[in-house]
């Protein structure tokens, strides 16, 4: 086990339990996991293995009914509502497999609603937005809505606002789950890229091939972390 102190983030005893009706499922048990900065790591498994539960702990979207999490040596367990949401929108980045933007507003108005959030003064949202439009190669659909953008530049729009404010992990629920092979195939590139920057992302997959790019592989049966792989060499499957 890594030394919590050298750690991102720090699971001890995760446990979550939801009751759907008189039925009682616990999405997870006793997970214990650290995650040091810059990795990057595939989560994969069954549906209903808990994968996509982890991902919201770490997102901080749940919480948990039992044990700690430690992002960046804070205790985010014992953190208020208000106090947990101020962490995720400034240190966490969430791209979902539905690309989730606001279908009324522009590419550039998506990516620069988590610096508006964060009270960036215009001026500076107006410079941070046009360099994230030109690094994604979005610059020309700059002012076109997410209906008027192909599933490719609808994540990398995605992508652009979720680290927007540079995140200090990056977590992708299926992110290719919507596109084709070619444009995933893009997509996951991308990803790499901000991995290679030192950005820390955690994947969640059915796809055992984007998988197998990972440089750390979990998996997960009924809610536990079975296995752990750290693949040597993963760079020469990219």
């Amino acid at each position: 086990m890594q030394d919590d102190a050298a750690s991102l983030i720090s699971l001890h005893g995760l446990e979550r339990t939801f009751y759907l009706g008189d039925s009682k499922v616990q999405a997870l048990r006793d997970v214990e996991l650290q995650i040091k900065p810059g990795e990057y790591i595939a989560v994969m498994g069954p549906s209903g293995s808990g994968k996509s539960t982890l991902l919201n702990m770490i997102g901080l979207l749940d919480r948990p009914d039992a044990g700690t999490y430690h992002l960046e040596g804070r205790d985010i367990t014992t953190l208020k509502p208000d106090e947990q949401a101020k962490v995720r929108s400034e240190r966490v980045g969430f791209i979902f497999q539905s690309f989730h933007l606001v279908p009324r507003l522009t590419a550039a108005a998506n990516i620069e609603l988590p610096l508006m959030l964060a009270g960036i003064p215009a001026a500076e949202r107006s410079r941070r937005v046009a360099q994230a439009l030109q690094e994604y190669g979005l610059t020309d659909r700059a002012h076109h809505q997410p209906n008027q953008l192909s599933g490719g530049q609808r994540q990398r729009v995605a992508i652009a606002r979720a680290t927007i404010l540079r995140p200090a992990v990056l977590l992708a629920d299926e992110p290719t789950g919507n596109l084709d092979r070619a444009t995933g195939e893009d997509v996951v590139r991308l990803l790499e890229t901000l991995n290679a920057q030192g950005m820390t992302l955690i994947v969640v997959t059915h796809d055992h091939a984007l998988g197998a790019r990972a440089k750390r592989q979990l998996r997960m049966e009924d809610g536990r972390i079975v296995s752990d792989v750290s693949t040597a060499g993963a760079d020469s499957a990219r």
